[in-house]
């Protein structure tokens, strides 16, 4: 599968930075909830001056940990009230540019490729079941797409962007009870 530069650059801008510490962590902690914050909110809420947090902010920026800022859109409230995970089984493996054509449609909000029983998940929003029948019809219709199977979302428990907070437990092989406690792995 060929390099797609601009993937590439993106998943590895950040391995080039310093480590994030516990203010960078909570300026973005912050700006996931509400990017529109003015600097000196920013700051007052984790404990910098506005000046000390505007550099800051600059930095995340520059080194792609902030790639933009967004107003997150409701989906049934622009009208898109079915949100649908789609497997596509592929005859080859990656991406192709008849497969990437389809992200073209707003319809369409992320596009993986995965390890797996499936070759590619897509999360994608439509207006009813019958526009995503139309999707999975273009789909169909894509030269190397075998199969797909749809998973229709019934109840959203929990939808966010990434969160600069790490679960250190996780990282060292812990698992957590129900309380957040780490426990050791069973031997």
């Amino acid at each position: 599968m060929p390099n797609d530069a601009k993937t590439e650059d993106v998943r590895n801008r950040a391995a080039d930075t310093r480590p994030l510490d516990a203010f960078d962590r909570r300026i973005l902690g912050e700006l996931a909830v509400d990017a529109g914050l003015s600097y000196a909110e920013l700051g007052r809420l984790v404990g910098l001056s506005a000046p000390a947090v505007h550099e800051r902010v600059k930095r995340l920026r520059a080194t792609g940990r902030v790639r933009g800022t967004v107003a997150v859109l409701d989906g049934p409230a622009v009208g898109k009230s079915l949100l649908a995970f789609v497997h596509v089984d592929t005859s080859g493996w990656g991406k192709t540019q008849e497969l990437m054509s389809i992200a073209e449609l707003p319809e369409l909000e992320e596009i993986h490729s995965v390890a797996g029983d499936t070759c590619m998940l897509l999360k994608v929003r439509c207006k009813s079941s019958r526009a995503l029948e139309g999707l999975l019809a273009r789909l169909y219709a894509t030269p190397g797409v075998k199969a797909t199977r749809s998973y229709v979302v019934l109840s959203t428990y929990l939808e966010r962007t990434p969160q600069a907070d790490t679960t250190d437990a996780l990282e060292d092989g812990h698992s957590m009870d129900r309380t957040g406690t780490a426990t050791l792995p069973a031997d």
